[in-house]
């Protein structure tokens, strides 16, 4: 699924190892997110696993030991829905400075797939259904395949 503007990426995955890291509120939302991730590794050749964590909040510390562990990347995919109480902004930050920290400091890519929606439509919307106009599952696998081979070559 292509979005006006974004550039076509089709990454070698061979050799790589990728954990799928995703939380485990909006099921629909977030199957759909895991769906279109899974659609990119197969189809790069890399190896991959998936893991389920409560919800995003957690998703920083499940990437930092897949990391640790021998994963060359992770995708980190979960929703957060904004409703009425200062919660969303809290658990928002908490997962996007978390996996920004995670990537730094392992020096590994993190895909993040976080989305953060103000209703549940917006999250159908990307979450590569049918009739989705994204798929942000894909996206979030995409750019860590492609980062993985960039900072390879990096170190070289």
């Amino acid at each position: 699924m292509s979005v006006e503007g974004s550039p076509t990426i089709s990454v070698d995955g061979t050799g790589l190892r990728v954990v799928v890291v995703a939380g485990r509120w909006h099921d629909e939302i977030t199957n759909g997110l895991i769906a279109g991730a899974v659609r990119v590794l197969e189809a790069s050749g890399a190896e991959y696993s998936i893991v389920r964590v409560p919800g995003s909040f957690e998703l920083p510390v499940a990437c930092k030991v897949a990391l640790e562990n021998g994963a060359d990347a992770v995708v980190a995919l979960g929703v957060i829905i904004r409703g009425g109480t200062p919660h969303f902004e809290y658990v928002s930050s908490a997962a996007t400075d978390g996996l920004t920290r995670v990537a730094l400091d392992a020096g590994k890519p993190v895909g993040f797939g976080v989305l953060t929606l103000d209703d549940e439509q917006q999250g159908l919307d990307r979450a590569g259904l049918p009739g989705s106009k994204e798929d942000k599952g894909e996206e979030a696998a995409t750019a860590a395949l492609e980062t993985a081979r960039v900072l390879a070559d990096l170190a070289r």
